[in-house]
Order: C-alpha cells, then structure tokens, then sequence
C-alpha cells in the first residue's frame, strides 16, 4: 500500500464478516510510513512494515515469507515490486488497477490520470481490471475485471469515486475466491 488503503479497509470488512475465511491479512506492507493504510491495519491488529528501499527484493521477500504470505495483494501500490520478489510470488501477487487493461495501463497510469485518460479517450465505460502482477507494470494475465459506465458531465473526480466503489466489492471477492480455490499455481479467470 503506498496510500489511505480504503482497498484494504474493504478487505478488513469482507473478511470480518466471513466467520470462516480462507483468508486473512497477515502484514500490510508500505513505501510510506505515513500511509494511512498503516493506521487502518494497526487498528484491526495487522502486523505493519514500512520499505525504507522499495527496490531492495530482499526485504520485501523477507518480510513476506516470514509472514506467511500465501498471495500478496497490491492495492495501491505506486512502486514496481522487484524481479525477485515478483519470480517468487509468481502467480501469487496481484494487483487492482482503476481502468481497463491494456488499453489505460503502464507507468504513470494511477490516480487521477488514468480517469482523466479514459474519459480523454471518449470511451463509453472504464473498469475495475485484476490482474497478476508481472515484470511490466499492468501486463500481467486479467484475472477479472467489471465495467464503470462513463456518464455525461464525468470528471475524473466522479469517474474514480464509481470505480473505487466497484474496486471495493471486486478485489474482496476475488482475493476469496482465490484463497477458496487454494491460490491456484497458475493463472486463472474469474468471472
């Protein structure tokens, strides 16, 4: 997480209100001490480490084996996750982008610039996209994705405000399913 982690908030929720979860947030990782993520994971008692090196593979693949982690989830993650860590977690680590994929993806695809991209675009929808998180940023094979209709009068403010909300149903949904199916050793489809 590099941000306020409300993605994260919707995960907490989803699985608190699964009694008998195959799944649980076993460390919150960030680029960013003040990340309000942080907070949000402390409060519901989430073991926190913040990257004092984004780039370092062997803390970050250190971190993550030491907790566990079974599937690391990028919800808001601005920085690319080192080779090693992503050769390690193949097919284990996805990552939640706010727009259609491939067409609105790559570097510098996040936040507001990737709605102001899409409604520049003229198209009729956006998305909420899931995907495995490869060597390239938003290539990875979709995992699922769901349509964010594009209205009359969108701003990129209104536009993000409709697709975080779909992000917020999705991602839970598809982090459970993965973790009901055993976090299958390669890519699956979700629909």
């Amino acid at each position: 997480m590099s941000g306020g982690g409300s993605n994260l908030q919707a995960l907490l929720d989803a699985l608190a209100r699964e009694p008998a979860s195959p799944a649980r947030v076993v460390l919150v990782v960030s680029n960013r001490a003040d990340a309000g993520a942080l907070d949000r994971a402390r409060r519901a008692g989430v073991p926190t480490q913040v990257l004092g090196d984004p780039t370092d593979a062997t803390v970050l693949q250190t971190a993550l084996e030491t907790a566990g982690a079974g599937l690391v989830v990028l919800a808001g993650y601005l920085k690319k996750v080192p080779r090693a860590v992503v050769a390690r977690f193949r097919h284990r680590m996805i990552n939640i982008h706010p727009a259609p994929l491939p067409q609105f993806g790559g570097p510098g695809m996040y936040g507001h610039r990737v709605h102001e991209a899409v409604l520049a675009s003229g198209v009729a929808a956006s998305a909420v996209t899931i995907h495995y998180v490869d060597e390239e940023y938003d290539r990875g094979p979709i995992i699922a994705q769901r349509q964010v209709p594009v209205t009359p009068g969108d701003t990129a403010d209104t536009l993000a405000a409709r697709v975080l909300a779909v992000e917020h149903q999705l991602l839970p949904a598809v982090v459970l399913e993965l973790a009901r199916r055993g976090v299958p050793d390669k890519p699956v489809r979700i629909e």
